[in-house]
This record gives structure tokens, sequence and C-alpha cells, in this order.
């Protein structure tokens, strides 16, 4: 079965999901959700449709929706759900119904994505981030997708009043996918708020501190740190004021969860 399949009724969406932490994870791949977004894009193109929502999990979200209702039920409206989380991928064939095999990182989902979109005319628009930092990323993934379109891109400093008129302002540059990265919770709660408004948008895909990597502010951690399940304490060792006291109180939590809360 494909993971979607458009009909003239509207986009119907048959991904395959497990439970992960108590939050409906989907087992895509990096690949086959790249071309999922790139398709759902392309679907909604001209349409007057709801976006198609896709966010991500890990250990700091698990965590929150375990402590958070609202906020868990902001999580569980979304479309999709990736695995951004080692530890999910790696527990997932013990304690849930389906194995997830691949995490599937917005760091690096961004590229998979847009090695498809340049090839496909997809446009991306980036919000969220200083706009220094906003700046360098447009830059650098042009440099790196020089068949890239950006329908346009701005920082993520603006209060709540000027929240209508930055909607009005992206949804005048018809993007097929917006990245949003406001950070958690914010993110969640900027979408549950806009979502109808933003019609006109193909695919809403939420990024967390996806420009801070895109721009250079901040680096990946060694592949090998990565495989194993320690991003999250090279990223500690970097910004300890700002990061290690979270993963202190999350990663513990997130792991009590995904062992206990997942079928």
């Amino acid at each position: 079965m494909k993971p979607f399949e458009p009909t003239k009724d509207g986009l119907v969406i048959e991904e395959p999901t497990t439970v992960i932490g108590g939050l409906p994870v989907s087992v895509l791949g990096m690949e086959e959700s790249a071309r999922m977004l790139v398709r759902t894009a392309l679907w909604a193109r001209g349409q007057d449709v709801r976006p198609f929502y896709s966010t991500s999990a890990n250990g700091q979200v698990i965590a929150l929706a375990s402590e958070d209702e609202a906020f868990r039920a902001l999580v569980t409206e979304a479309d999709q759900v990736h695995a951004d989380g080692m530890p999910m991928v790696k527990l997932s064939g013990y304690v849930a119904s389906d194995e997830i095999t691949e995490r599937v990182a917005t760091t690096d989902l961004i590229h998979a994505v847009a090695r498809l979109a340049q090839k496909a005319g997809v446009s991306f628009y980036f919000l969220g981030a200083t706009p220094e930092v906003n700046r360098r990323s447009v830059s650098n993934m042009r440099w790196r997708y020089p068949n890239l379109i950006f329908a346009g891109a701005r920082d993520g400093y603006f209060s709540r009043d000027q929240e209508a008129a930055v909607i009005a302002e992206i949804v005048a540059t018809k993007p097929d996918i917006l990245w949003i990265g406001l950070g958690v919770p914010k993110e969640q709660e900027f979408v549950a708020r806009n979502i109808e408004a933003l019609r006109g948008v193909g695919v809403i895909k939420t990024a967390g501190g996806l420009f801070d990597f895109l721009s250079g502010k901040n680096s990946r951690a060694p592949k090998w740190m990565q495989d194993i399940g320690m991003e999250w304490a090279y990223r500690a060792i970097l910004e300890p004021r700002r990061l290690l006291g979270r993963y202190i109180k999350t990663n513990p939590a997130a792991l009590w969860q995904i062992i206990f809360h997942s079928k």
C-alpha cells in the first residue's frame, strides 16, 4: 500500500504508525517520509485545503506530553509524528507492535526533502530563529541546493499581535512546505492556532532548532554518537547551561514512557 492516495475528495492518509511513549509515531523511514511530503505538497497545490501537518517526537516531547495533557493533544492533532530520537528506534522492536527501523531527525530530513524538492520545483518557507540565523540558513541551503525554490523566509521574533500579519505574509507567498522552527512547545501551539488560516500551504513541518544547524551556529554530533543515541550528550556539552538540566529531567521520564507506554 502506498503511504497515501490523493482522491477527488481529499487526501486519504494510509500511513503505518505505532505507539511509542504514548504517542502515535510514523514507521516510515527517511526517504519514504521525504517522498511523502513532496508528493503531498504537489497534490495540495491550487487547492484550498488544510495543510498536511507533520511534527516530531524526541525525549523532550515524550516527557512533556506525559505530564501535560494539553501539549499531548497538540502533538496528537498532527497528521504525522516522526521518531526523532534513537531510543525510540532502538526500543521499538521490543516494546511496540511495529518496529521503527530508522530515526527521522528533522536535521537530516530537511536534506532528503530538499534533494527531491529542487527536482520537483517544490518551494520552501523558513519561519523561525533570529534574523541572522534565518538568513544564513536560507543562504546555505541555496548554496547546497542551487535549484531549490524559496517562497520566503522570516525570523521567529514576533508578538501575538503580529501573528495575523505573519500568517498573511506566508499565505501570500503560497509555499509548498512551511518549516517552522520556534521551539517546543511554541511551534506546536502556533500551528494549532493558525493551521486553518494557513490554507494554501501544502505541508507544515515543525523543525525545532533546525535553523541553528543549517546556519552553522550549532554543529551536529559525530555520526557514531548519533548512531548510539548520544547526540543529546554532545549538545549538552556544547550548551550545558541551557540543555543539561533539561536532559537530566526529560531523559529518564522519556525512557520510562517508552518502556511502559508503548504498544
